[in-house]
Formats: C-alpha cells, sequence, structure tokens
C-alpha cells in the first residue's frame, strides 16, 4: 500500500512543509528560480522502518499502520539518511522520532498564536505579507503559471504546487485567520462581510487538505479580502 494522499497533505500541512529534525527546519518546497524549476526535496521518512531488516521496523504494524500520518515523519534528505543509517538505530529510536515530530507541529503551531495589535493598519501589516507570499506561490507554480502552461501534465510541476499548497498556502491561511479571531476588535463593522468570506474560504481549504471536502467545496479567496488589506495597509502611511 501506498502512503495515502490524506496522509500526504496532512503530513505535509502539520509540518509547514519544513523539516522536522530538531535545528533543521529546512524548507522543503523550492520556488522555480533562473536555473531550476520549481521542486521539493521533502521525505516522508517511516519512524517505524517499512521493510523487514530496515531501522525501527515492527513486524507487528499492518500494512495500513506503516503507511499511515501516524508513522510518517517529514524530512529533508540529510536528515533521512541519518536516521536510516544501520549504525544510527540506536540514536535514533521510535520514541525519539515521534516526539521530533511532536514537538515541530507544536512549534509550527505556537506560529500561530499572534501577538496582540494596536491598530487596525497593525492587523493589516501583518496580514499583508503572508498574503503576498501565498500569491507569489500561485504565480510561481499555480495552475496558471508559466511552468503548467508549458506542462499542463507535468507530474514534478504538479508535485510543486501540491506542495506548495501544504507548506504556504495552508499554514499562512491559518496564521491569517488566528490573527483576524485574535484581533477582530479592530475591525470596522464594513470589514467583517469580507473578512468572514476569507475565513469561510480559509476553512473549506484545510478541510480539503485533510481530505473532508472534494476541492470543488472549496470556496474561492475573496479578491475583496486583499483589496481591504492593502487599503488599511495603505492608511498607516
Amino acid at each position: 500500500m501506498a502512503i495515502s494522499q490524506k496522509s500526504i497533505k496532512v503530513l505535509w500541512s502539520n509540518a509547514a512543509g519544513l523539516c522536522a529534525f530538531p535545528t533543521c527546519s529546512e524548507r522543503l518546497a523550492m520556488s522555480a528560480s533562473q536555473k531550476y524549476a520549481a521542486h521539493t526535496i521533502g521525505e516522508m521518512a517511516h519512524i517505524c522502518g517499512e521493510k523487514p531488516g530496515s531501522n525501527r521496523h515492527d513486524p507487528t504494524q499492518s500494512v495500513d499502520q506503516r503507511d499511515d500520518y501516524e508513522n510518517l515523519i517529514l524530512l529533508c534528505p540529510t536528515h533521512h539518511s541519518m536516521i536510516d543509517k544501520k549504525e544510527n538505530e540506536p540514536r535514533f529510536p521510535v520514541g525519539l522520532l515521534k516526539q521530533f515530530k511532536s514537538n515541530h507541529e507544536a512549534f509550527v503551531q505556537a506560529r500561530l498564536t499572534p501577538e496582540l495589535l494596536q491598530s487596525r493598519q497593525m492587523l493589516a501589516k501583518s496580514i499583508a505579507p503572508l498574503l503576498a507570499e501565498n500569491y507569489q506561490a500561485w504565480l510561481s507554480v499555480g495552475p496558471h503559471s508559466e511552468i503548467a502552461r508549458r506542462n499542463p501534465h507535468s507530474e514534478s510541476a504538479y508535485s510543486a504546487w501540491l506542495s506548495e499548497r501544504l507548506s504556504t498556502i495552508v499554514p499562512n491561511n491559518r496564521r491569517i485567520s488566528a490573527i483576524l479571531r485574535h484581533s477582530s476588535m479592530l475591525l470596522l463593522p464594513s470589514d467583517r462581510p469580507v473578512v468572514a468570506a476569507f475565513l469561510q474560504h480559509a476553512r473549506s481549504y484545510d478541510r480539503w487538505v485533510s481530505d473532508e471536502v472534494s476541492y470543488e467545496s472549496v470556496q474561492r479567496f475573496p479578491k475583496a479580502f486583499s483589496d481591504l488589506i492593502d487599503e488599511a495597509e495603505l492608511a498607516s502611511t
């Protein structure tokens, strides 16, 4: 059995597309550059080894359990190779790798806790860079990007877009949503319908990532929300 799409999506989004090995946090989705096409370097490592004889292999696991999200940790190639070297097996037991994963996901979650903001303009300034990063990911490897138009059936292009959604867009949407909820008292009454539309978009996108709904159920991003943020940010200058 292969790793399911649901496990892939949850693993990448919960890790925010970063290596879960302590002190590493290398970004695992690479945007296109002049030299290279967009690509991913992230590796979904098995905590309990996949095959007999591999590090930490547990013969009592079922095939489904072996490829489940609970038995996977997202790593860069260097640290995946490190934990799977036979001589390193005593250094990286199952419990320690699960702790690495838990600590990393807690670190990612902590980043969603927004600071206390003092004005609508400060709220906009904290959100604007996250929207810009999401938009740049869409421009670089999204379905209407140059790489997608040039080779619409490319598996590597699709993988790059999937990883950008999971490592950039989903974590950023979660942070934006947390900021809006934490600082809702700063919003004007006229802001609220647009903000509600964004929150609905972010929730449906997250539910799609978790395979709870189909992509057709995802509410489209409301351009009025980015217009609102731009207007509020400019009002501070």
